[in-house]
């Protein structure tokens, strides 16, 4: 292992998330595949592989920190776009189910080519807008946990993502800046979408010591017939 790989290695370790040879070659060959097609789409700006294994591999694991992984079994990342935070976590928690939606079909074949080279089973990988794909049976109301990753703010990330998990479930924001302000504005929808918060938590990634928040939302009952709203809506008019 190369030195970013070693750190990566040993602090997953000191939250008991112990990596064998064969998972971290899965992250190294993750980070292959993501540079290699960086060149020929817009995944990322961050292509560096010290940069790499902490601003997203590591930064998407931060989730497992405040979470028991191992009562999680079905895992829904709402605008996964490069595959963060679900590819890595599962990964590290290999016995996840994974959906991947995302609205950008190029994006998609990449996670599908990551998913092959990477042995990934267990994962579905949906082409589509969430407004749309969170009317389908089966994605209903039906994952004990969604997340979203530095997608839009908390108004309309509730409407994209809460449609999504099961009653008792949780959607998990992952967000860069302070989001209290975001939190405040998304009350309604968050009464609205059946969601309340549950727990809120900050903290700065190791080395470069950029600002993280992770806000968790339990979903307390089923999503109301009318919401989401039809494709488009909720970014035009968030629940406000």
């Amino acid at each position: 292992m190369n030195s970013i790989q070693t750190q990566f290695h040993d602090l997953l370790s000191k939250q008991n998330i112990v990596l064998s040879p064969e998972q971290m070659q899965q992250f190294e060959t993750y980070y292959e595949e993501l540079v290699s097609w960086n060149e020929k789409m817009n995944l990322t700006g961050i292509t560096e592989r010290d940069q790499v294994y902490i601003k997203h591999f590591y930064d998407s694991v931060t989730l497992s920190f405040y979470l028991k992984m191992d009562q999680i079994h079905s895992l829904a990342d709402i605008g996964s776009g490069a595959g963060f935070p679900g590819i890595p976590l599962k990964i590290c928690f290999p016995h996840l189910k994974l959906t991947i939606v995302d609205s950008l079909n190029k994006r998609i074949l990449f996670l599908q080519n990551v998913a092959d080279k990477l042995g990934l089973k267990d994962v579905e990988l949906l082409h589509g807008r969430a407004e749309d794909m969170a009317r389908n049976e089966g994605l209903r109301d039906s994952f004990d946990l969604v997340t979203a990753r530095a997608v839009a703010r908390m108004a309309v990330l509730n409407e994209f993502c809460l449609p999504f998990a099961k009653p008792g479930g949780t959607f998990a924001a992952m967000k860069g800046s302070d989001p209290a302000e975001e939190v405040r504005e998304s009350a309604k929808s968050l009464s609205e979408l059946r969601g309340k918060l549950k727990d809120s938590h900050h903290f700065s990634l190791p080395m470069e010591n950029s600002e993280r928040h992770i806000i968790l939302v339990s979903k307390t009952g089923p999503t109301p017939k009318k919401y989401p709203r039809k494709a488009g809506t909720p970014l035009k008019s968030p629940i406000l």
